[in-house]
């Protein structure tokens, strides 16, 4: 049966809600899907669950009923099929073994030293091959693994809650939170997603914040690193990242360059990086042009006071950050911005 680009794009979007159950599973590896169609009809599903483990299509082949159905089917994978040796055997001489006939792919490998090379293996082997089936909605479901494997930095996310008029907290004795339960509910699953939490000295004597994900299914499985960067080393020996049960998973920097550490966490497999304030930090993180994504929720009221982001600020309009793919959604009773950061030339 012949697809066409409309079908070839239905059964990639089924690869992809395959890939989205990876999301925050498989670091430092990306998250990936595959689903195998023979005769118009999927006959199998998989996705890569976590680093080490089988990856998309070798699940997939072990789904089908028997694996002589795979002989002159279709497989739909999200990323570019894997062609040397890793934790497993490359998935090129999986595909070819099972005798697909056809591979369709949604986003090029980002490493520059393997891009390509699974494609020209295939049609080598003679499997035909197809490129670029919904290659952004492909890539972007790895940003961070994009950005780490082709720089060994992570992806930077600063987030925040604040008012309109961006103050960051409230007066003290007045609490802790500016924004709403649903608004910090979502916050939580944005830190089920990346790989490490980062925050200053000061918000650590300030909060005694906890930088767990808490209240999500499966979150115990897997806990980001929990970073704080410090000047003179002066922290609360019973704060809860350095007393609690995960004390383990706490990293503390002293006396080094946020770029310094964003190098030592991309060393340690690290592919994204959540700052979580406060003002201060995120000032430096913009004035240093390390931040790639804004998530930031606005809660309905004006405080006045400092605002979200310190250091120096551009010296003009010119020089100002430019945000872009800027999205709003209304959570609860506050509105939810995430962007990606553009530097003006």
């Amino acid at each position: 049966m012949r697809m066409s680009r409309t079908d070839d794009e239905k059964f990639m979007r089924l690869a992809l809600r395959e890939a989205a159950k990876g999301v925050g599973r498989t670091s430092p590896n990306p998250s990936v899907g595959a689903v195998i169609v023979k005769s118009g009809r999927v006959i199998a599903k998989g996705w890569h669950r976590c680093a080490g483990g089988p990856h998309a299509e070798i699940e997939a082949l072990r789904a089908l009923k028997r694996s002589a159905l795979a002989r002159g089917a279709t497989i739909y994978v999200t990323l570019e099929p894997c062609c040397t040796h890793g934790r497993t055997l490359p998935c090129t001489g999986a595909i070819v073994e099972a005798g697909l006939a056809r591979v369709v792919v949604g986003a090029t490998d980002p490493n520059p030293k393997h891009a390509g090379r699974g494609f020209a293996i295939l049609k080598k082997a003679g499997v035909a091959v197809t490129v670029g089936i919904l290659a952004e909605k492909c890539s972007a479901l790895n940003t961070g693994f994009n950005k780490w494997i082709a720089t060994g930095m992570p992806l930077v996310i600063a987030k925040a809650g604040l008012s309109l008029d961006g103050r960051l907290t409230r007066p003290p004795g007045e609490g802790r939170w500016l924004t709403c339960e649903e608004a910090r509910a979502d916050a939580m699953r944005l830190r089920a997603h990346v790989d490490a939490i980062l925050v200053g000295a000061g918000t650590v004597r300030a909060d005694d914040p906890r930088l767990t994900v808490r209240g999500l299914r499966g979150a115990a499985i897997r806990q980001p690193w929990r970073v704080v960067l410090t000047r003179g080393g002066r922290l609360p020996a019973d704060a809860h990242l350095f007393s609690d049960a995960r004390r383990e998973r706490t990293l503390v920097f002293r006396g080094k360059s946020l770029r310094a550490v964003l190098r030592d966490l991309g060393g340690r497999g690290c592919t994204s990086v959540m700052f979580e304030g406060g003002g201060v930090l995120l000032g430096s993180a913009f004035d240093e042009g390390l931040v790639d994504r804004v998530h930031f929720y606005f809660a309905p009221m004006l405080c006045g006071g400092p605002d979200v982001i310190g250091g120096r600020g551009a010296g003009s309009t010119g020089e100002s950050l430019r945000l872009h793919n800027v999205a709003f959604r209304k959570i609860g009773s506050d509105i939810r911005m995430t962007a990606d950061v553009r530097r003006s030339d």
